[in-house]
């Protein structure tokens, strides 16, 4: 397992200054992000994660949304493996022909993926969590009905604020869950309310543990109200102090 950072974190820094940022992130120790919507700023990423020593073993895009081919050669080149949808409407969980719907959509972006030697993901926010429907989470329903190289990636925090215990959810969701969102605080849908990991309430290591396929812990900050830098070295200096490899 490695240790990733979601650059959506450092946003307001990367729109100013993308090869300063990924600098920064190297020098605090990082080895591998995790990019967002990256279609239309590869070649300066590419370049900046070269000059830096540094992969994205993973990445966010809208898949369900825009043009995959785009999406997926854009990948490619900035080696990305895994290209993870991070956003389906809240209104699209509440029954499960809809969550079979997109299951079917990402199984066929699956399929266009593998002609790029790519794989496909999804990403969760609350809404995917909190309504349960036959006892069980949308999340778990679309696990249900995703092809088997289809993967999550939990986010954990998120998990928590829909209701659920992600400890107990990473259990029942298995080897599906390949990467993680790794974030602490004190569990509100209000993201300014995120704290450095391991000044929250979330159990961190023990949310790691529970992932059994783990291939990332990516960390992310979807806000905070102090200086976003300073608490994503407190997060790297927590995780890595519990021996998670860096």
């Amino acid at each position: 397992m490695s240790l990733s950072i979601q650059l959506y974190t450092v946003r307001k820094s990367l729109e100013e200054d993308l090869p300063g940022t990924i600098k920064r992130l190297a020098e605090i120790g990082f080895t591998q992000v995790e990019p967002y919507r990256f279609v239309a700023k590869a070649a300066e990423l590419r370049a900046a994660l070269a000059e830096n020593g540094l992969t994205a073993p993973s990445g966010h895009a809208p898949l369900l949304q825009e043009d995959q081919d785009e999406i997926l050669a854009a990948a490619r080149d900035l080696g990305i493996g895994t290209v993870i949808d991070p956003h389906v409407p809240a209104e699209r969980w509440k029954d499960l022909e809809s969550i079979k719907e997109t299951a079917r959509q990402l199984n066929e972006a699956a399929k266009k993926a593998s002609e790029y030697g790519l794989r496909v993901g999804y990403h969760n926010h609350w809404w995917e969590i909190e309504d349960l429907i036959e006892g069980r989470t949308p999340l778990e329903h679309l696990a249900d009905h995703l092809d088997p190289e289809v993967v999550l990636e939990l986010d954990t925090y998120w998990a928590a604020v829909g209701g659920q215990d992600p400890v107990e959810l990473l259990g029942r969701l298995g080897d599906r869950v390949k990467f993680i969102h790794i974030k602490d605080g004190p569990v509100t849908r209000e993201p300014s309310d995120q704290l450095p990991l391991g000044q929250g309430s979330i159990p961190v290591f023990e949310v790691i543990g529970a992932a059994t396929a783990l291939e990332a812990a990516v960390v992310e900050l979807d806000d905070f109200r102090g200086d976003m830098f300073d608490a994503v070295e407190q997060s790297f200096g927590f995780v890595s102090a519990g021996k998670v490899q860096a």
